[in-house]
């Protein structure tokens, strides 16, 4: 056989079987391979970052209603977690990567939380951080979805830490009162330390200011919280329309500590309360310059984010007294000449509940030898009366509510004087002499009223709700035991948030969330909404036809009271910044204030009364 067939012969069968095992016991098995990363499946994130972004930028102008509000305060939390499920559970990112992305921005957000400043630490998470953080981490993934890298996640986590740790760097100074903010960086002094360092060199000329006058604070001009009647009528005053010939003219103007009272005016003095520090204090000013006649201090400090620091409420002077009610529950009762205390009670302890979440903000009520706040205890340490002399408590009655924040009323329905109190539950009305209980209007509301009860001719009353619930027309009747009320119109043309309302003519002017309206108060009907004030203060001149606005930015305007038309007379700026407090006004004087200043203006008065 020749050489080349016998290389070309097949194998013998002991030759296959060598061959055979020879094979077999080489064969390793390969283990298997790490799965390959692919590219990011990214629609879901693109569809929940665009969603987040047009629930924070286009829901506000849909306006103020409670499902508005709940809408775009949760919504974008919502987005927020929905893209966080993405990328576990459908973003084709690895086992890893989700781990290490998820529990990375987890902790990114601990640590903001951790480094915000206190006025972030709810409403700036829920508004500015965590959509930003977020987002910022899902973008940063969808640009990256194609890089077949783990770094992807460490770079979007990267920039998910610029869009959390960016608000650290910042402070909430104000949330207006549709819902926008003012923020600074945080190491800018605030206003209230601007206010602090100025205290020192104003305390020099506090001996000398308003030495004289205290004999006339026994009939005070304007004793509390909206003048005499708690109804923000001014009568006897009629204003000169041509302010751009006779402007308001500035007498003085102070910085004030932060608080939202308004102005009790007795004599040449003016009582107001503000936060200073660690203290709450109520101060009393001289009318004539503005100068501080003395402070007295408690050693406590109310804060929340969306109102800020200080006392809520307005003193009260009657009879040659002055009370005065803190936001954590210190009822005061002073001496108007000298600020010395002469009893205190703390109200959160008789009424065994903590502050609200607003701050106890009841304006004292003094009626006969008693002194009345809101407390909105349960059982029947709603209502509490003080004896005037003594400070002790006299009776109590039941009002329980949440965080309302409304000041108990005295009014006369159909011949009898009652006590008005208007709570989440509608409205509650009491004798004033033992808090007996004259009768109750049920009307629930699951948030929180604010406004006055508005008495509109002899037994009708006026409950206003905000968030887009409206302005009810109560009609009361009373039989020999009690009052009973009936619905005549509810409207949701006026629907004031903590804006109170004034009648006049047979029309009411308010605010409907912040917008300047008139409503007919004999059928409800919205006569116009025009007036962008923000969420302002008025006050009925009835003389003179008139109404003042005071609007949240600061601007005075005087406005004539025509239920055809907004009829703007005058403009004029008084204040800088977010402004809620009352204004008040005796005879040229106008005194308003904010948190951060005080101010008085002569406005020019004419006579006759228009028409």
């Amino acid at each position: 056989m020749s050489e080349n067939s016998s290389k070309n012969e097949p194998p013998s069968e002991n030759e296959n079987t060598h061959d055979s095992t020879t094979e077999e016991a080489v064969d390793v098995t390969v283990p298997p391979q790490p799965k390959p990363l692919m590219g990011l499946r990214i629609w879901p994130a693109i569809v929940l970052v665009a969603l987040l972004w047009a629930i924070k930028l286009l829901l506000p102008y849909l306006g103020t209603s409670m499902p508005v509000l709940m809408t775009w305060f949760l919504g974008p939390l919502i987005c927020a977690g929905l893209i966080l499920l993405w990328w576990l559970f459908a973003s084709r990112a690895s086992v890893v990567e989700k781990l290490v992305g998820i529990m990375g921005v987890l902790a990114l957000l601990a640590v903001t939380r951790a480094l915000a400043d206190p006025s972030m630490y709810v409403i700036g998470m829920m508004r500015y951080a965590i959509p930003f953080g977020v987002s910022g981490f899902a973008l940063a993934a969808v640009g990256l979805s194609g890089w077949l890298s783990p770094k992807r996640t460490w770079v979007a986590l990267a920039v998910a830490a610029v869009g959390f740790g960016y608000w650290d760097l910042l402070r909430m100074d104000e949330m207006l009162g549709d819902f926008r903010t003012v923020l600074n960086w945080r190491w800018q002094p605030t206003a209230e330390d601007k206010f602090l360092e100025d205290l020192a060199a104003r305390s020099q000329n506090r001996q000398t200011a308003g030495a004289e006058g205290g004999a006339e604070l026994g009939d005070a001009e304007w004793p509390g919280f909206r003048g005499p009647n708690r109804d923000g009528v001014q009568p006897g005053i009629v204003l000169e329309e041509d302010w751009s010939a006779r402007p308001p003219k500035e007498l003085w103007r102070v910085r004030v500590g932060p608080g939202w009272s308004s102005f009790a005016v007795a004599g040449n003095r003016l009582f107001t309360q503000e936060q200073r520090g660690e203290d709450e204090v109520v101060v009393c000013y001289d009318a004539e310059s503005g100068q501080e006649i003395w402070a007295y201090k408690d050693q406590t400090r109310f804060w929340e984010a969306m109102g800020g620091a200080g006392p809520r409420a307005t003193p009260t002077i009657a009879d040659g007294k002055l009370f005065a009610l803190g936001a954590t529950g210190l009822l005061n009762r002073l001496d108007p000449i000298s600020g010395e205390q002469i009893w205190q009670q703390d109200i959160g302890e008789i009424a065994d509940r903590k502050p609200p979440t607003w701050g106890y903000s009841s304006s004292p009520l003094v009626t006969g030898e008693t002194v009345i706040v809101y407390a909105g205890g349960e059982d029947q340490k709603g209502l509490l009366a003080f004896d005037t002399e003594s400070g002790e408590l006299r009776w109590s009655a039941p009002a329980k509510s949440a965080d309302d924040y409304s000041s108990p009323q005295l009014s006369v329905i159909d011949g009898q004087a009652c006590v008005l109190m208007v709570t989440r539950e509608g409205l509650i009305i009491v004798h004033p002499d033992d808090g007996g209980v004259l009768g109750r209007y049920e009307w629930e509301h699951q948030g929180y009223r604010v406004t006055q009860p508005l008495v509109v001719g002899e037994s009708s009353v006026l409950v206003s709700t905000g968030l887009r619930i409206g302005t009810r027309r109560i009609q009361l009747k009373r039989d020999s035991r009690s009052f009973q009320g009936e619905e005549s119109w509810t409207s949701r043309g006026l629907s004031p948030d903590f804006n109170d309302s004034v009648a006049h003519n047979g029309y009411l002017y308010g605010f409907d969330n912040n917008i300047f309206a008139c409503v007919d108060l004999e059928t409800g009907k919205r006569q116009w909404k025009r007036g962008r004030y923000g969420n302002g203060q008025a006050l009925l001149l009835p003389d003179g036809n008139q109404l003042l606005v005071l609007a949240e930015k600061g601007d005075l305007i005087l406005l004539r009271a025509n239920p055809e038309k907004l009829d703007e007379r005058g403009r004029h700026a008084v204040l800088s910044g977010r402004t809620w407090n009352h204004p008040v006004l005796v005879g040229e004087r106008l005194y308003v204030r904010n948190s951060e200043e005080a101010a008085c203006f002569e406005v020019p008065t004419a006579q006759p009364a228009l028409q």
